[in-house]
């Protein structure tokens, strides 16, 4: 995805709140963390643990997010890893995700709804490799407030969808939940495919 569609026409005066950066920062952050096509997931996932609890997974996945956004490359420095080796990590729980709904197999075993709110869900579903990277571009682009306020709007749309899941679940049917899941499973796939890829190569080249 090229971020700079997404980004729109930025004022003179970009220090502090900016209406208009905010609003690229949000849509660019909604496209990467995809919460709609997140839906089958997540609705499996509740059928395996029982219950996903909606305000500690979104809590979470926001809390990593603002983190890493101001500490998290010095983190990952002082462990020794880089972005690229990061995010291909991400990249294969996302390849191994895909694959449970692609096939129909279980690979992720969770009993505890409380754990299984924090991994996959808040990490790496929501706050996921790609959001990291996408935080450490958006950095380049704009005020840290603006990227700010886009998390938080995010996570407002992410709390929504996560708390009625049962209800789309009703909605969609049994039928149209398990079209969506081959669908965003292949999707899904196509991302940590991607993703492992396009860090691949520049990581390959600094050996």
């Amino acid at each position: 995805m090229n971020v700079k569609h997404l980004i729109l026409p930025k004022k003179l005066n970009t220090m502090g709140f900016n209406f208009n950066d905010a609003l690229s920062a949000f849509l660019i952050l909604f496209a990467v963390i995809d919460i709609p096509g997140s839906i089958p997931i997540i609705v499996s996932l509740r059928k395996k643990v029982g219950h996903v609890q909606s305000e500690k997974a979104t809590i979470v996945a926001g809390i990593i997010m603002i983190v890493f956004l101001f500490v998290g490359e010095s983190i990952l420095k002082l462990l020794g890893v880089d972005v690229q080796s990061f995010a291909i990590a991400g990249s294969f729980v996302l390849f191994f995700l895909a694959l449970e709904m692609i096939l129909g197999i279980t690979l992720y075993k969770e009993e505890d709804p409380k754990t299984a709110s924090i991994v996959p869900i808040a990490f790496p579903l929501i706050a996921g490799a790609g959001s990291m990277t996408s935080l450490v571009s958006l950095q380049a682009e704009f005020d840290i407030i603006n990227i700010i306020i886009a998390i938080v709007a995010n996570m407002i749309v992410v709390y929504a969808v996560l708390k009625n899941t049962e209800r789309l679940e009703r909605i969609l049917g049994t039928g149209g939940l398990n079209v969506l899941r081959k669908v965003f499973g292949i999707i899904l796939l196509a991302i940590a495919v991607k993703l492992f890829f396009t860090n691949l190569i520049p990581l390959l080249q600094t050996v």
